[in-house]
């Protein structure tokens, strides 16, 4: 197979407001088709003006939270011209399904191994992003630096985020999840940019946590000093857990905490992503301690045992439920804050770097 082109790097750099601009001039194309609402099926017969009217709702509550979020969101419509309630009610995933019994879109698969488990100690954070091939068309790599604010290196899909690091030496990936008990609030995509600011691993947590959150992500919070947070998380509740005494940590689309389960909303795809969840705890189990690196977690993200619930996803060749694709995956050193990633399947892309070594205090 022909190997998918490498992502771009776009810079962005200012205040709030000016990244903004940058973002939605140089993601216009994605930014105006996402705010018409293209391809998209406003859930419940809802009019556009209700769903907009909807979104309002999140953005009263994210504005008082995040004010300066909303200059972001402002300066991002006026780069692309848009209208920015349009731009942000795209930001609100909570709005686009029925909010009970739904059926999850983004699959993804969080491999972590730290102390005992890696060589010469590293800590070591692995992660497939499982989306439609649409989604992977419009990857790009965002470098951020606004003032005041940590270094931060994003990629997504234009101006939404699937993964993170920053140079306060905070690994930022993680799995979605389809709890029963979403709320108006601070929309999920929005709270994990908010996140994304975060100097400690104590803040980020703090924040992972925040009481008016519409819902939650699975959040995978990783130190360069080995500190594990898995937060596992629904709009009310959640429970924290780590790496296990092997140095290992392994999550995907379900909820695994006993205390979480009640929140489980897409019961029938709890098989499928119990399926990842397995084998990637078998992957990490598999080699011996002390000996896990870079080369060996990439080697894990490509494994296609078990498709087409593998953790490399190919629909094309195998199907699959909701024919979900790895569109990217990504490897961070985290130790050294070098991220190692790609467009498309682990197993055939183009690996591309990332060093944060210019950032890191001294």
């Amino acid at each position: 197979m022909t190997a998918p082109s490498t992502i771009a790097l776009l810079r962005v750099s200012g205040t709030h407001r000016e990244v903004g601009v940058q973002l939605g001039e140089a993601c216009a194309e994605a930014v105006r088709a996402e705010a018409a609402f293209q391809g998209e099926t406003i859930p419940e017969g809802r009019t556009r003006e209700e769903q907009l009217e909807l979104a309002g709702r999140y953005l009263e509550v994210t504005a008082a939270a995040y004010p300066w979020y909303v200059e972001e969101l402002e300066g991002a419509a006026e780069g692309a011209g848009v209208d920015p309630l349009a731009l942000f009610a795209c930001m609100v995933e909570e709005i686009w399904y029925e909010p009970y019994g739904r059926k999850l879109q983004g699959r993804c698969t969080d491999l972590v191994a730290v102390p005992p488990a890696t060589a010469g100690d590293r800590v070591l954070v692995a992660h497939n992003n499982d989306m439609p091939r649409t989604y992977q068309d419009r990857l790009v790599a965002v470098e951020w630096r606004v003032e005041g604010d940590p270094v931060v290196l994003t990629i997504g899909n234009g101006i939404w985020m699937s993964a993170g690091w920053n140079s306060a030496g905070l690994s930022f990936t993680g799995n979605e999840l389809a709890p029963l008990d979403e709320k108006i609030g601070i929309p999920r995509e929005v709270q994990f940019r908010s996140m994304l600011r975060q100097s400690s691993m104590d803040m980020a947590v703090g924040e992972a946590l925040r009481h008016d959150r519409a819902s939650s992500y699975n959040n995978v919070l990783v130190s360069r000093d080995g500190e594990v947070v898995n937060v596992e998380g629904s709009a009310t509740d959640a429970e924290l857990t780590d790496a296990d005494e092997r140095g290992h940590l392994v999550h995907t689309n379900h909820y695994v905490c006993e205390g979480m389960l009640k929140y489980e909303g897409d019961p029938d795809y709890v098989p499928h992503s119990g399926a990842r969840y397995r084998r990637g705890q078998e992957l990490l189990a598999s080699a011996e301690p002390g000996t896990i690196d870079v080369e060996m977690l990439r080697a894990f993200l490509s494994d296609h045992e078990g498709k087409p619930n593998c953790l490399c996803r190919h629909p094309e060749l195998w199907g699959g439920p909701n024919d979900s694709a790895t569109a990217f995956w990504c490897i961070a050193d985290v130790t050294d804050m070098r991220v190692v990633f790609g467009r498309g399947n682990p197993c055939e892309s183009i690996a591309q770097e990332y060093r944060f070594s210019d950032q890191l205090p001294g």
